[in-house]
């Protein structure tokens, strides 16, 4: 009886909890730190904004759990959720990856947009998935960015946007890749009009997205412990024939060589964050 107890209970060490990715309500009893291996209680973790107890290690956060923890009750209201991927270059399978991904993620693509408020502070925000296609950028996600800016613009509104992505999306091949140019026009326009935006990187940033809109916000901040890059180590090393620092594309690393502005815990963010858009709406 306790063999087949304990059983039970190792198969849920490590589980993320139900198919949406989000802790709250979930089967799953216990999670396994990555960083410091520290059994944690999920409820405990969640509660934390899955932040390790041990070690502050930064665990996977689905969009729609982050976009409750930084928004203040009862403000956010969904923006651009009509927007959907197509499939512009018949990729084989890439609509029935797309349908896996919505039914898994309950997300209808790889960014969630919403405005609201923050600390008081009214702002809009996008945030981006890695469980949809880890995060990619494909046409739909451009679409949304962009948009968001402009619907900001409208409204004389700081953006700010969370990325984590592992850069373009190769089923959508050049399109994918237009998306930086048709983004990073939104924000200059929005920058002209005297507008605060805020980058604000997470675990991972790479590719496309690393290399255009995540890395020029007026204020570029990253949570701890975020891998940020453009091309992998191994790549990079082999180029140059030189080996890396351990540290090498961590956001502790970009900030101690000027890249960031600030490397923020999760659990400080919403405060963080608040405080800039005060400060911002005082000049």
């Amino acid at each position: 009886m306790l063999k087949d107890l304990f059983s039970k209970l190792n198969k849920k060490v490590n589980e993320t909890g139900r198919n949406d990715g989000t802790f709250e309500n979930s089967e799953t009893i216990m999670t396994k730190c990555p960083s410091c291996k520290k059994i944690l209680y999920s409820k405990e973790l969640y509660k934390r904004l899955n932040v390790c107890t041990n070690c502050e290690h930064h665990l996977p956060i689905t969009a729609p759990d982050r976009m409750e923890a930084l928004m203040d009750e009862g403000t956010a209201k969904p923006i651009l959720e009509e927007i959907t991927s197509a499939n512009p270059l018949n990729f084989p399978n890439y609509e029935s990856k797309l349908i896996k991904d919505r039914e898994k993620t309950g997300l209808n693509e790889a960014v969630v947009c919403a405005e609201g408020e923050i600390e008081g502070a009214r702002a809009v925000v996008a945030i981006m998935d890695s469980r949809f296609r880890m995060g990619s950028m494909g046409s739909a996600v451009g679409e949304k960015l962009a948009r968001t800016f402009e619907y900001a613009t409208e409204r004389r509104l700081p953006v700010i946007i969370f990325t984590a992505s592992g850069g373009a999306r190769m089923q959508e091949g050049i399109i994918s890749l237009m998306q930086m140019a048709k983004v990073s026009v939104a924000i200059e326009r929005h920058s002209q009009a005297g507008l605060l935006y805020i980058a604000y990187m997470t675990n991972p940033t790479t590719g496309g997205v690393s290399a255009s809109f995540a890395s020029v916000g007026d204020i570029n901040l990253a949570e701890k412990g975020a891998m940020i890059g453009f091309a992998g180590r191994r790549v990079i090393e082999e180029t140059i024939k030189e080996k890396l620092p351990e540290d090498f594309q961590t956001a502790e690393f970009l900030l101690k060589h000027g890249q960031l502005d600030e490397v923020v815990n999760r659990r400080d963010m919403k405060n963080y964050l608040g405080r800039i858009l005060k400060l911002h709406s005082e000049v």
